[in-house]
């Protein structure tokens, strides 16, 4: 049985992460072929950022993405499991505020941020349902959420290829590239494993998010969802 399908052990997910902490940007960077530009340019568009917006970023890694919502005036609290991980963004950027958090179990108030985002977090957390709903409760009625995740390519030739990417040649470059190429194999397959674009929209909506959206990046390899938090007077879609 392939490790992603297995039920995930937090400790061996944030362990994981720990030992290709420093070497992840650069890996990320090279296994996307660039990309991974493009697809935080979306997610920070997708944000619609303000000066001073209280912005909660999951599963920050090394705070990258953090940086550029920073950057676009944002004030951004970067969370991850990984202390490997924290402990790299903070010496890289000591001006950003990291927390090392639970995606699960938030260590904020009710209703504390104008936004939750995650990147390329979501899949590995061992219960997401859950950690989609405590976005929903630090995030302030009407705030918003963007889930940026690997996700399913619309159109069948080009799912052939980026599977056969995925299965094949993501792997060998990985060997090469990052410190811990077993990783890297445990992403390809939680990759495969995750939800297409409209089920998770729906595991969105069933968490207690409305106007439930998405949008497709690089043939659906990525896709951007966006939701608003209700009201507490609006109950529906």
């Amino acid at each position: 049985m392939s490790r992603a399908t297995l039920k995930k052990d937090p400790r061996d997910v944030a362990g994981m992460f720990d030992d290709v902490a420093k070497r992840y940007d650069i890996t990320n960077t090279v296994l996307s072929l660039g990309q991974v530009y493009v697809w935080r340019a979306a997610v920070r568009e997708a944000l619609r950022i303000t000066p001073g917006m209280r912005v909660l970023d999951i599963a920050a890694g090394t705070g990258t993405s953090s940086a550029s919502y920073a950057e676009a005036g944002a004030d951004v609290v970067a969370l991850d499991f990984s202390i490997g991980m924290v402990e790299v963004g903070k010496e890289r950027m000591p001006e950003m505020e990291f927390i090392a958090g639970d995606a699960t179990a938030l260590p904020f108030a009710d209703n504390t941020f104008d936004a939750a985002t995650i990147s390329y977090g979501l899949r590995n957390v061992h219960d997401p349902d859950l950690a989609l709903r405590e976005m929903l409760r630090v995030v302030r009625p009407g705030g918003t959420l963007v889930v940026c995740e690997f996700s399913t390519p619309t159109w069948r030739p080009f799912r052939e290829v980026y599977n056969f990417y995925l299965g094949t040649v993501m792997p060998a470059i990985s060997s090469v590239v990052s410190s811990d190429a077993e990783a890297y194999s445990y992403l390809m397959e939680s990759i495969l494993d995750w939800p297409n674009q409209k089920d998770f929209a729906a595991r969105i909506q069933r968490a207690g998010w409305r106007s439930v959206e998405y949008r497709n990046l690089s043939g659906g390899i990525v896709a951007v969802h966006r939701a608003t938090k209700p009201d507490t007077q609006d109950t529906t879609n």
